[in-house]
C-alpha cells in the first residue's frame, strides 16, 4: 500500500530534492520525485521569477519551497535587525581579520561590488524577511512548504492548509521533532549529522528511528548524507516514508554550481567536509577549505551569532565566489582555494556528473536491488 504522503503529493519516487537551483527543482519533479526550492538566499524578485519559471516548467506537478524560520536570533526580541544595526555589532577585530584574509589569499576587490543586499546578510533569518518571502510563495501553488531551521509558527499551519499546502520541518533531535508535531506539521524531516548545511550531532541510523517512533503516525523523511538507492531502502526499513537530499544534486548537469566548485565536489572525499560556524554563525556542514581552518584557529576571532555573522561575512563570501569564477582560477590558490559550498558527507560518492533524471533512476534501481537482497537473506534465514 502506498503511503498517504506519496499519494497526497502525487509521487512516483519518494525522493525529496532540496536545491537553490530552479532547474534542479523542476528536473527532479518531472522525473517523479519532488523538487524543493531553497528560497532563503534569494531576493524577493528572484523568488518571484523562479517560482513562476518552476510552475511553467513542471506543468502542475508537485514541488515545494524551503525557508529558514528560527525563533531566536540577534534582534528577534525587537522583531527585526537592519543591515545598519547588524554591521554596528560586527567588532573591528572581525573586520580586520576578514580584510587580512583577503589580502593573504590574493582575493581581489571589485569596483562594481553590490552595496549591501536586499536580504540582510544575504540569508533570510528574521521573521520579517520570512514573511516577505511567504507573501510571494502564497501567490503560487507549491504543494509543500518546509522550515529548514526552526519550528514553523502555528499561525502558518492554517495559512498553508488554506492554500492546499502540506507543511514540513527539519529536526536534528527528538525534541525538535516533537515541537514540530505540536505546531501541526504534516511531515518531519530527520536531519542527521552527515548532512550538508545546518545540521545537528546525531547520526542518521540513530536519529531516524527515534523520530519515527516519537512522532508517529506523522510521516518522517530521512535526511543527511543521502545520495544512493541503498540508503533509500535503509530509510524505508527504518520506518521513514522517503528521503530528503540536497548535496547529490550539486554535481548534476542541471546544477548552477560554477565549474571550479563543481570540480572540487567531484574530486571530494567524505572526510573533506566539516561542521563549522564559519559561514552562518550556526553549525553547518560545508566543504572544508582554508576559510574554515582560518576561523577555527585559536589565534583568530570566533564566529558571531546569527544573523550578525552572515552580515559580517556575506560581502567577503560573494567576493570569493566571484573571484573564483574568473577564467584561469585554480583550486589550489587564491579564491579558488577558499571557495566552498554546503555539502554532506555523501560528497565522496558524488564522483561523476549526471542528470537529475538519471540520478532518480539510479536511486530506484539500487533501492530495488537492495530490497531484493534483504528479502533473499531473510528467506534463507527462515
Amino acid at each position: 500500500m502506498r503511503p498517504k504522503l506519496w499519494s497526497d503529493l502525487g509521487l512516483r519516487v519518494p525522493v525529496f530534492a532540496f536545491s537553490h537551483c530552479r532547474d534542479v527543482v523542476a528536473a527532479v519533479t518531472n522525473a517523479g520525485g519532488i523538487g524543493v526550492y531553497g528560497a532563503a538566499l534569494a531576493s524577493s524578485e528572484q523568488i518571484d521569477v523562479d517560482l513562476a519559471w518552476i510552475e511553467n516548467a513542471t506543468s502542475g506537478r508537485p514541488y515545494g519551497v524551503d525557508l529558514l524560520m528560527p525563533s531566536k536570533y540577534v534582534g528577534s526580541e525587537e522583531g527585526e535587525l537592519s543591515e545598519v544595526a547588524g554591521r554596528a555589532l560586527v567588532p573591528d577585530s572581525h573586520q580586520e581579520f576578514l580584510d587580512d584574509m583577503m589580502i593573504r589569499f590574493g582575493v581581489p576587490e571589485f569596483a562594481d561590488a553590490e552595496d549591501g543586499d536586499k536580504v540582510v546578510g544575504g540569508t533570510r533569518y528574521t521573521a520579517q524577511q520570512v514573511e516577505e518571502a511567504l507573501e510571494i510563495v502564497f501567490r503560487y501553488n507549491p504543494r509543500l512548504l518546509v522550515s529548514a531551521l526552526g519550528t514553523p509558527p502555528k499561525s502558518l499551519t492554517g495559512r498553508a492548509r488554506e492554500r492546499g499546502m502540506l507543511l514540513g520541518a527539519l529536526a536534528g533531535k527528538v525534541s525538535h521533532a516533537l515541537a514540530h508535531k505540536r505546531a501541526g506539521v504534516d511531515v518531519v524531516i530527520a536531519q542527521s549529522y552527515e548532512a550538508g548545511g545546518h545540521t545537528g550531532e546525531i547520526g542518521g541510523m540513530v536519529l531516524t528511528p527515534e523520530i519515527v517512533d516519537a512522532v508517529a503516525p506523522t510521516p518522517v523523511l530521512m535526511a543527511g548524507g543521502i545520495g544512493r538507492g541503498s540508503q533509500l531502502a535503509a530509510a524505508l526499513a527504518l520506518g521513514a516514508t522517503g528521503v530528503w537530499c540536497g548535496s547529490v544534486w550539486l554535481t548534476t548537469v542541471e546544477s548552477d554550481v560554477p565549474p571550479l566548485m563543481k570540480e572540487k565536489l567531484l574530486q571530494g572525499r567524505s572526510d573533506d567536509t566539516k561542521r563549522t560556524r564559519s559561514f552562518t554563525g550556526k553549525p553547518a556542514r560545508f566543504f572544508r577549505t582554508p576559510w574554515v581552518d582560518e576561523w577555527d584557529s585559536p589565534a583568530n576571532p570566533d564566529p558571531l551569532p546569527v544573523p550578525v555573522h552572515t552580515i559580517a561575512v556575506d560581502p567577503y563570501l560573494k567576493r570569493i565566489e566571484r573571484a573564483a569564477e574568473i577564467p584561469g582560477s585554480r583550486m589550489d590558490r587564491g579564491a579558488g582555494l577558499l571557495v566552498s559550498k554546503p555539502v554532506g558527507q555523501i560528497v565522496g560518492a558524488m564522483n561523476r556528473e549526471t542528470t537529475c533524471r538519471q540520478t532518480i533512476a539510479d536511486f530506484m534501481e539500487e533501492c530495488v536491488a537492495a530490497t531484493e537482497r534483504m528479502t533473499a537473506l531473510l528467506e534463507e534465514a527462515e
